[in-house]
């Protein structure tokens, strides 16, 4: 995915890789077995974008998500039709998650 990412990760990329959000997020980032979409080092916050593939998926997003979680890690699931429809709020909801003002 890092060199063909989804419509949906591309548009939250170029959102989140501009230096206006004063956070450095890394896209699809090595931690220990897994890669996160998008992941902020310093908030230990993962952001997951999840398309249609994600529905027959639940139970090892599930194991996933408790391995980040029993690390340290929050994880925000965003679905890909909220990028598309609604990037905006998306934006401001991750902005909240890292305690910054939207």
């Amino acid at each position: 995915m890092r060199k063909d990412p989804t419509r949906a990760e591309w548009m939250l990329w170029w959102s989140l890789s501009c230096s206006a959000l004063g956070v450095k997020f890394h896209r699809q980032v090595p931690i220990g077995p897994y890669i996160a979409d998008f992941a902020c080092f310093s908030h230990r916050l993962i952001v997951e974008i999840d398309g249609p593939t994600h529905d027959t998926r639940e139970q090892y997003d599930n194991r996933r998500d408790h391995w980040f979680q029993a690390r340290g890690w929050r994880i925000i699931r965003i679905t890909d039709e909220d990028v598309w429809r609604t990037r905006s709020e998306v934006i401001a909801m991750i902005l909240m998650e890292l305690g910054l003002e939207p």
